[in-house]
This record gives structure tokens, C-alpha cells and sequence, in this order.
């Protein structure tokens, strides 16, 4: 399944610009489905990854993040009424190592959370003991690899109103990353706008 993930990388048109010490990856795939990503340029560490789906009549969806969030600042909608900044925000920001998450907002202490892998292997599920917060989701990386989870890779922290929720990635996951790094190299990038990513 892994491999299957790569090669459809492989195939897909791929645009490439080097810009504010990020490197930013374009692909579009034969489906009409894109894919943005971004990396430090100097760790390879992935910042942003996002996709935009092709939808059935033909058009296509706004920007739907994976990893990473949108920086817009907060506005007033049309009534008049302001986003409130108290309520949970949840981003996936990943290390070398582990997947992981920030949720935001959360003030209750570390024992307060419970989180759980669901019967089937393919979703984390987070909740509260005292039933303020519930999140069900899924590792897309782990399902397009083919792999299950297990509960004994999941690890809590809490800090600053946040809870940061890791899971270590498992060796197979490691290796693919590396494979996609080694042909991300290859690729010819633009400090000025984008090119073909391709290698000549």
C-alpha cells in the first residue's frame, strides 16, 4: 500500500517553488485531485499539506488541511458576530518522529483526558472525563500505507491550555517518508515562481 502511495506521487504533475525558507509542492493527479505541501526547507520538516478535491459536477472544493492550518485573521461575519477564540481548535503539526496534534483550548488537567484507538485500528478517539471534549479521527498517512493503530504508540502531554496528543511513527511509515524526500531532491525548484518540478 505504501508503495502504491509513492508511485502515484511519482505519476502526478508536480510544480515546485522554493519561498520563504519553505519548500512548496504542487501535485495534481490524473483524478483532478490536488495536493500542496510544504517543508522547511532546511530539516524537511512537513509544515502544510492540504488538498483540494475535484468535485462531481466538475468544479472544485476549497482547501481542506491535513496537516498544518490556515493563517487568516479572525473577522466578522455577516451578522456582525465574532469567532469565539475559546472553543477547541484542533491542528496536526508532525515531528521527525511522531504524528501529532495541538488542540487548543483545553484548560482541564493531563488526568482529565482519556484517548483511545476505536475497534476497528483506524481511528484515535479523544474525550474528557468530564465530558467537555470528544474527537474521533483518523492518521491519513496510516491509511493510505495500509497500516493499522495500536494503543501502546499513542503518549499525552498538556501545557498552556493545549493538548498535545503524539503517536510514533511506525518503521514503514519512516522508510516512505524518506523515499518521498529522496524524489522531492530531484525535483527542480523555483525561487521565483513555479516550474516543472519533473526531472530532466
Amino acid at each position: 500500500m505504501a508503495s502504491l502511495w509513492l508511485e502515484k506521487l511519482k505519476k502526478a504533475q508536480k510544480t515546485c517553488l522554493i519561498q520563504d525558507g519553505r519548500r512548496k509542492i504542487h501535485y495534481t493527479f490524473d483524478d483532478g485531485n490536488e495536493l500542496s505541501e510544504e517543508y522547511n526547507e532546511k530539516n524537511n520538516d512537513l509544515i502544510v499539506r492540504k488538498w483540494r478535491k475535484k468535485g462531481t459536477l466538475g468544479g472544485t472544493s476549497g482547501w481542506e488541511f491535513e496537516v498544518g492550518e490556515e493563517l487568516k485573521p479572525r473577522s466578522l461575519d455577516s451578522e456582525g458576530l465574532m469567532e469565539s477564540n475559546t472553543n477547541p481548535i484542533f491542528v496536526r503539526k508532525d515531528t521527525a518522529q511522531n504524528f501529532q496534534w495541538r488542540i487548543r483550548n483545553l484548560p482541564y488537567p493531563l488526568d482529565n483526558y482519556i484517548v483511545n484507538i476505536s475497534d476497528d485500528n483506524k481511528n484515535i478517539i479523544i474525550k474528557t472525563k468530564n465530558k467537555k471534549y470528544y474527537k474521533k479521527f483518523s492518521i491519513p498517512d496510516m491509511e493510505r500505507a495500509g497500516l493499522y493503530l495500536q494503543q501502546n504508540q499513542t503518549q499525552l502531554a498538556h501545557a498552556n491550555n493545549t493538548l498535545i496528543v503524539s503517536y510514533k511513527k511506525p518503521e514503514e511509515i519512516l522508510k516512505l517518508e524518506k523515499l518521498v524526500q529522496e524524489e522531492i531532491k530531484k525535483m527542480k525548484a523555483s525561487r521565483d515562481g513555479d516550474v516543472d518540478c519533473n526531472p530532466s
